[in-house]
């Protein structure tokens, strides 16, 4: 019988530690209705800690992805993942506005960045050589599962005992697995005396001499220089604004602000969690094997129809056209990040396209940190989330028309010559 390439040791091990990085973070969603009650805390002011902490992640990921090029991807998992347990322990005892802050918009920022960013991506690009995509897509729909498979239990605890509680539970699933990362993550084949999964050839040593920061500045200036940088940083912006930023953060505050009770509204975001798992697979599969633009164009174009008939569904309290709803967001979620990622593979290297990725990933958490704090800015103003789910679904429609610009065959060097 053929042994299992350690390969898919590694990939279930990253599958678990971003599952639990992605449950932290969708804390936020649950705990924000908890957090006005009981501190008087206002939702914009709340949602400001998580608009940081999403941008602040997002940001971080090109200087990670170089990070982990100098001293490895097991090393800044162990680091990550005691960050946010240590932002776990602070926030039972938190009293403050500032420590919301400090604690969910910068130190979970961080923990969340490690795992959420360019992770899955250096994994697969590390390890796989065949089913490349296939990796990227189980991986991404880790962070899919946690964001949202959590919630009804999350919920439950928060309401019946208390939001501190669904805390606990998490610091103890971190706990949990950093010394199963310490002691079986490896970073690359070579620490296993092996090749990359599908791989014929030795690949090539990576220049361990390299500044990580300066690294990061030095591909974000070539593609800066290039069109297809621009179109995959916009479209993801618009991707980030209209998933993380919005539904993960305001989906249950919007549900709730039409009646629907916090544990419904929390058990529909794990349904779409259910499909959503199933989208994002399916994509890596379909990205192994057709134009990865034309994925982007269906799945921005699909997204951005759902959401323009999400506040109507809000409206009637239609748990049908919401059940609807789920599933058909759900399928599209994380959909768009295996196509993002390869294309950003395909036009900088497979290096330099980590860091590419992270960049564009960057812009990704920028939009959805505008949308986590409009969303409850704009819920003060209008009194309803009308506004800001139509503002998403246009933008979605818009991203349809960057992604069709990308040339099929541009390389980095045609690219920056276009603009130049």
């Amino acid at each position: 019988m053929k042994k299992t390439h350690y390969g898919w040791v590694i990939v279930w091990i990253t599958f678990f530690a971003i599952l639990i990085a992605a449950g932290i973070r969708s804390v936020s969603s649950v705990i924000l209705l908890p957090l006005e009650l009981e501190f008087e805390w206002t939702r914009s002011s709340i949602s400001l800690a998580f608009a940081i902490n999403l941008t602040l992640y997002g940001f971080l990921g090109p200087f990670i992805a170089a990070a982990m090029e100098k001293i490895g991807i097991t090393k800044m998992m162990i680091y990550g993942m005691v960050l946010l347990v240590l932002g776990m322990v602070i926030s039972l005892i938190m009293s403050h506005i500032w420590q919301l802050y400090l604690i969910w918009g910068i130190m979970i920022g961080f923990g969340c960045g490690v795992f959420l960013t360019v992770l899955a991506a250096n994994v697969a690009n590390n390890w796989f050589e065949e089913r490349r995509g296939f990796v990227i897509g189980l991986l991404m729909a880790s962070t899919a599962a946690g964001q949202v498979l959590f919630l009804p239990l999350l919920s439950y605890l928060s309401d019946v005992y208390s939001w501190r509680i669904g805390i606990s539970m998490f610091l103890i699933l971190g706990l949990l697995i950093i010394p199963l990362v310490a002691i079986w993550m490896k970073d690359s084949p070579k620490d296993k005396g092996l090749l990359p999964y599908g791989a014929t050839d030795i690949p090539h040593e990576k220049d361990q001499s390299k500044n990580p920061i300066k690294e990061a500045f030095n591909v974000l200036g070539l593609g800066v220089r290039s069109v297809p940088f621009w179109i995959l940083a916009l479209s993801f912006f618009i991707c980030g604004f209209s998933t993380v930023g919005l539904i993960s953060t305001h989906f249950i505050p919007a549900s709730s602000h039409h009646g629907i009770p916090e544990v419904h509204a929390a058990s529909l975001l794990a349904f779409m969690g259910i499909f959503n798992i199933i989208g994002t697979m399916a994509s890596g599969w379909l990205s192994d094997r057709f134009d990865n633009r034309w994925l982007l164009f269906w799945y921005y174009g699909l997204r951005g129809l759902s959401l323009l008939v999400l506040p109507y569904a809000l409206g009637m309290n239609s748990y049908v056209l919401l059940i609807a709803f789920a599933v058909f967001y759900g399928l599209d979620w994380i959909a768009t990040v295996p196509p993002t990622i390869r294309l950003a593979s395909y036009y900088f290297g497979k290096e330099q396209g980590v860091i590419i990725y992270g960049w564009v990933f960057a812009a990704h958490q920028v939009g959805a940190g505008v949308a986590a704090f409009l969303g409850g800015y704009f819920f003060e103003i209008f009194d309803g989330y009308t506004i800001t789910f139509l503002t998403a679904g246009l933008l979605c429609i818009m991203a349809t028309l960057f992604v069709i610009m990308l040339k099929k065959k541009a390389t980095v060097e045609e690219a920056a010559r276009s603009i130049s």
